[in-house]
């Protein structure tokens, strides 16, 4: 089917840096066409992100000027912007040069729009348009089919960030079945993911959460539960890794819980960037500090494939319509709710669904 350049689709448009009102609702957006190489995905489901909001207000600072109004990778995104980091949906379309057979199969899409060897240089929602829209488009090689996934499109739009994120750290660490892994933050999206994808790998699993959050963490399939305020860090025993997204004054504790020859990987600091930490500890004990963003693309292949296996089952607070947009980030920033937010650009029904009857059949 030739491309309509008429053809519109609602969007939430990011027009420029600020707070919400920077995001406008338009029901007249250009609708994107796959080219060759690419596919046009109905957007059934989109999970809000913290790097949605932090990207909207300019909120990463730069090298040089913490303070200035950059996105991630330092300098001002470039507008209007569709926002939207994780976005599953189904195949609506094709472009020349990709099989037909791919129409009407559920995808999960890969945020990373360019790799650097494995690491990520642009990002949907960022770089590129996002999944804060009815429709999006992208490379056959970052769609996954997850047609045979149990889990509902809502579900599978919680996976491509948090989860990949954490899919990436424990890959990175070498996480194997049989070995004891400590989590923290472990009630959050990726700390969570970590727990999931731990356990489905067959690693003994002891996550440090806040005393609220114990029972929680323990439903994803942790082994054991230490609780901050309760438990003494120093007192559990050591570990062969540790995953960490939390930093701040926890971390020299969390480096020594590792056994001779264990390994530290970290993905955040949610409780401070600064840390003070006695070398020794590390060098003399032969222990591993890994720095870790986001996921590699076999990382992301295998998040699809435990996905389709049913090895994660995330857990949806919400779904929104994309026009309560501005209502979902509000409660995303109120923090009152237990797992992820999603947006439904398609409608509820597409969302919660295990599948979608497309209408076009080529671009």
């Amino acid at each position: 089917m030739a491309a309509d350049p008429d053809a519109t689709m609602t969007a939430a448009a990011t027009m420029h840096h600020g707070g919400p009102d920077a995001t406008e609702i338009r029901h007249d957006w250009p609708m994107p066409f796959a080219g060759p190489g690419e596919l046009l995905v109905r957007i059934t489901a989109a999970a809000l992100n913290n790097t949605d909001i932090w990207s909207r207000e300019g909120a990463y600072g730069s090298p040089e000027d913490p303070t200035a109004i950059a996105g991630w990778k330092g300098v001002p995104l470039e507008f209007p912007r569709i926002q939207g980091i994780d976005v599953a949906g189904v195949v609506e379309a094709v472009g020349d040069s990709v099989p037909s057979h791919w129409i009407g199969r559920r995808v999960l899409v890969d945020p990373t729009v360019r790799y650097a060897g494995e690491f990520p240089v642009d990002l949907i929602g960022t770089e590129a348009d996002g999944g804060f829209a009815e429709f999006h488009v992208c490379a056959l090689s970052r769609a996954h089919d997850v047609s045979d996934s149990p889990l509902t499109d809502a579900q599978l739009a919680c996976l491509p960030t948090a989860y990949g994120t954490a899919m990436g750290m424990i890959n990175r660490a070498g996480c194997s079945p049989g070995e004891r892994v400590l989590v923290t933050g472990s009630s959050g999206g990726v700390g969570s993911a970590a727990i999931q994808l731990l356990s489905d790998r067959g690693c003994h699993v002891v996550a440090r959460t806040s005393p609220d959050k114990a029972a929680d963490v323990e439903r994803w399939g942790a082994h054991e539960v230490s609780v901050r305020g309760a438990d003494e860090l120093g007192q559990l025993a050591e570990v062969d890794a540790a995953v960490d997204v939390v930093g701040g004054e926890e971390f020299p504790a969390l480096v020594d819980r590792l056994r001779d020859g264990g390994r530290l990987v970290f993905a955040g600091a949610i409780a401070g960037p600064m840390v003070t930490l006695d070398l020794r500890r590390v060098y003399l004990r032969q222990r591993r500090l890994i720095g870790s963003t986001m996921h590699t693309p076999q990382d992301f292949a295998e998040l699809a494939r435990v996905a389709t296996e049913g090895g994660v089952r995330p857990h949806v607070a919400e779904v929104f319509a994309l026009e309560d947009l501005h209502t979902a980030q509000e409660r995303f920033a109120r923090r009152d709710f237990f797992g992820k937010l999603v947006v439904a650009p398609n409608g509820t029904d597409a969302a919660l669904s295990s599948g979608w009857t497309p209408t076009v059949t080529r671009c």
